[in-house]
Formats: structure tokens, sequence, C-alpha cells
């Protein structure tokens, strides 16, 4: 299973899948990643978290620890 945390700088992946529970889940998902969305993996953060993403067209941090809920592909 490939998550968003393991994506590649530079890449785009389409989500699969978002796992978690409850408060943390909707949270991820009240920021728009839902499944099937593309996402951009602008950077990293020089300490490796936070993550820098493109979401539905406007820019994202995520920490890695959420990111390992999203499944992608």
């Amino acid at each position: 299973m490939k998550t968003l945390r393991d994506a590649a700088i530079g890449s785009t992946v389409k989500v699969r899948k978002i796992h978690g529970e409850g408060a943390v889940k909707r949270r991820i998902m009240d920021m728009g990643i839902t499944k099937g969305i593309d996402i951009y993996v602008r950077k990293v953060a020089p300490l490796g978290d936070p993550l820098e993403l493109t979401v539905r067209g406007y820019e994202l941090s995520l920490r890695k620890a959420d990111a390992e809920m999203v499944e992608v592909e």
C-alpha cells in the first residue's frame, strides 16, 4: 500500500482511500482530500514535516502522520 507520505516530490497522485477513524478522517476530508482527487506534492519542509501539497487548486500543508492515512496510486 502506497500512502501520500511515500509520494515523490513533484509527483501527482490520485487518492484511493482514506484510512483512520472519526474526527481525524473527517478533518482530512474537510481539507478537500477525498477519493478520486489528484494531489500534487509540491515540496517537503526542511526537517521533513509537513508536506506541502496542491489540492483542488489551493495550497495545503499536511503532517506526515496525517499523510500516512491517505492511500494513493
